[in-house]
């Protein structure tokens, strides 16, 4: 299929034009890629925006199970929901079981509701090289809302916060304090902390553990995209599908503050700058494989700081001078 059918079927709304498109973007091939340019830039004028929710957390904190429940409730109310779920890929191997959606069984019978999981492959900060790519695609296709889901991350990996309009950090019940709370990292970034699993036995427990990220909050410095109240914690019981209502109520709340005080809009071109230049450095990595004689370059380097006839920041050095 060429990339103006593949588009018009995309912007008619195709979900099998769409997984294509997906698949194609994320290809390595060059040819693929080279088409996937074509499609995004075709694409690219289409005028349409979904609300893009980052969701992290740590692994088996409930992602799935909420995102069906919260799927499950935003298809319920004539939204369009895409969900772009990256599972972790095997260091030894390189390939992932893809299992996201065998969790959303309800969900992905949904007519109006989309999952596609995807590998996250050498890429780091919990999402795939190309999920932004695919979060453009799924807004092309005129999705309300787009929900990213990362694979199971610590406190480090934020990169799914410059890729979404409202990040969503998912806890379990007694996962800390207050010190664990202003801990610099992907606290700092949440625009909303929900306590997952806020049922039965771990009721008590999920609203202490909301208690102490509630006052963690109130520690760190405010940020000008923030109105009062925000960033706050609140607890969800994904089983029960209680508290969901209220979460989507503050998180529309919060992203229509931000459109109406500019923040929404200047964040957005704040990501696309900050993607840009990812691309750019991915690339000038990706000539450190597949120029051949950077390639070789590379290797006698190599083999001169494994012999130890050069030290590591020398060569480091010679070799960069050589791409300048």
């Amino acid at each position: 299929m060429d990339t103006d059918t593949l588009a018009t079927k995309i912007l008619a709304g195709e979900r099998r034009a769409l997984a294509r498109a997906i698949t194609l973007v994320e290809s390595g091939r060059p040819d693929h890629r080279a088409q996937a340019i074509t499609l995004l830039d075709r694409l690219a004028g289409s005028g349409r925006q979904a609300l893009r929710i980052g969701l992290s957390g740590t692994p088996g904190v409930g992602k799935s199970t909420f995102i069906e429940s919260f799927g499950m409730m935003l298809t319920a109310a004539g939204l369009r929901v895409a969900v772009l779920a990256v599972d972790p890929s095997s260091a030894r191997s390189g390939g992932s079981i893809l299992g996201d959606k065998t969790r959303m069984e309800r969900l992905s019978r949904d007519p109006n509701a989309f999952i596609r999981p995807s590998p996250s492959q050498s890429a780091l900060g919990g999402v795939a090289r190309r999920t932004r790519d695919a979060v453009a695609l799924c807004e092309a296709a005129g999705f309300d809302v787009v929900l990213i889901e990362t694979v199971g991350v610590g406190q480090s990996e934020t990169m799914v916060a410059d890729m979404s309009d409202l990040f969503i950090l998912l806890l379990a019940p007694a996962g800390g304090d207050e010190l664990q709370g202003v801990k610099r990292g992907i606290m700092e970034m949440a625009d909303i902390i929900l306590v997952n699993k806020a049922d039965g036995d771990l009721k008590p427990a999920a609203m202490r553990t909301c208690a102490d990220y509630a006052g963690a909050l109130r520690l760190l410095r405010k940020r000008p995209q923030d109105p009062e109240g925000f960033p706050k914690a609140m607890t969800v019981s994904a089983l029960e599908e209680a508290g969901l209502q209220k979460a989507w109520e503050d998180m529309q709340a919060l992203a229509d503050w931000r459109r109406e005080n500019g923040h929404f809009d200047g964040r957005r071109s704040e990501q696309a700058q900050h993607w840009f230049g990812e691309e750019v450095r991915m690339g000038l990595l990706a000539r450190l494989d597949t120029d051949p004689e950077i390639r070789a370059r590379m290797q006698d380097l190599g083999r001169a700081v494994a012999k130890g006839e050069t030290s590591v920041s020398g060569a480091a050095a010679e070799m960069l001078a050589t791409l300048t």
